[in-house]
């Protein structure tokens, strides 16, 4: 057990490669309810959402969910987040734990409409299942069809008798649920979700399978690839900027470093030397100091050990040679395209 963003986490249950493979061939269960919830309700509701973030919710239909960010007015992130669509006049947004106070207090500075804000992660918590038998497992224990749900909807109905929010979203890199229930449900749905996943081998999952399976899978980590000094056009995450949307918050920041065209960006890379590149570690260029590793560490199903770094854009190209200082040793590496891991449709 760890501390992260102020809760009790589990690191491992049975070890981080185990849970790994369970979830990349199966299915696995995360307890991800230190995850904060944001509601915002109005006749105005779209409009504060349209402003605080840099994607483009008026291309959700009601039911559907889009990743996204908060930035400030100098384009750096204050958070990366899940909008979701409830109604055209209620949207419900998943934050990162660490940020979720920041995030409230950030939309309600912004909020000059007829919006009301609600700091809602105390109704909430939340349970991942996750895996190719994810959705056999939660089908058992819920009257709502979940083959017709696609990936990044989601719809309200019941778990194991409770109401709960079913979202097909994952932080894997496979396929999944997001449940959303009321923190003293969560207990008893957790373990009749075990017991459905009983003859596919489910398993509990910990944050170290959590970081394993997000970095194959190239998603982004608050205080790792992304924070108030990276943007998006530098982490690579350019996709989530809609800037023919009208105005948002740090729309004017990020057209001109568009328009200047950035210094750095996040590229994955591979080790060729023995040892492993983990987060913060300097990368090298030429014997030069270039860039630091955000993340790395094993990926178990590619028996390679990977990473992510920020290198400056002119060196930031698949197939050069890059060396990281491991114990204060060049060890050396080679970038690579990204993903890692992409499952089969």
């Amino acid at each position: 057990m760890v501390d992260f963003g102020g809760w009790d986490m589990p690191v491992q249950y049975s070890g981080v490669i185990d849970e790994h493979n369970t979830i990349r061939k199966g299915v696995g269960l995360f307890d991800v309810s230190h995850m904060g919830e944001i509601e915002i309700r109005g006749p105005e509701a779209f409009a504060l959402v349209d402003y605080a973030t840099t994607n483009a919710p008026a291309r959700l239909a009601t039911g559907q969910a889009q990743y996204s960010a908060l930035v400030y007015e100098h384009g750096g992130f204050v958070d990366d987040i899940l909008v979701h669509k409830v109604a055209g006049d209620h949207y419900f947004l998943c934050v990162n734990a660490s940020n979720q106070e920041k995030d409230f207090e950030h939309i309600r500075s912004l909020n000059r409409w007829q919006a009301e804000i609600e700091f809602a992660s105390p109704r909430y918590a939340q349970i991942a299942v996750q895996g190719p038998r994810g959705l056999e497992t939660l089908q058992k224990l819920t009257p709502v069809a979940l083959a017709p749900i696609r990936y990044y909807h989601f719809t309200d109905g019941e778990v194991a008798g409770a109401a709960a929010r079913i979202a097909r979203t994952g932080y894997t890199g496979e396929d999944g649920f997001e449940i959303y229930v009321a923190p003293g449900e969560a207990p008893r749905i957790w373990a009749a979700l075990l017991d459905a996943g009983t003859e596919f081998g489910i398993k509990p999952c910990g944050l170290g399978a959590r970081n394993t399976l997000r970095l194959e899978a190239k998603m982004a980590l608050y205080g790792h690839e992304i924070d108030a000094s990276v943007t998006p056009w530098e982490a690579d995450l350019a996709w989530i900027v809609k800037l023919d949307k009208g105005d948002f918050l740090g729309r004017a920041a990020l057209v001109k470093q568009k328009e200047a065209g950035i210094r750095r960006k996040l590229i994955g890379f591979e080790m060729r030397g023995r040892g492993i590149g983990r987060d913060g570690y300097e990368v090298q260029v030429d014997g030069l100091a270039a860039g630091w590793v955000t993340s790395g560490g094993p990926a178990p199903t590619l028996g390679k050990n990977i990473g992510l770094c920020y290198l400056p854009v002119e060196q930031a190209e698949i197939g050069r040679v890059i060396h990281v200082v491991v114990r204060g040793q060049p060890v050396e590496a080679v970038t690579v395209p990204t993903p890692f891991y992409k499952r089969a449709k």
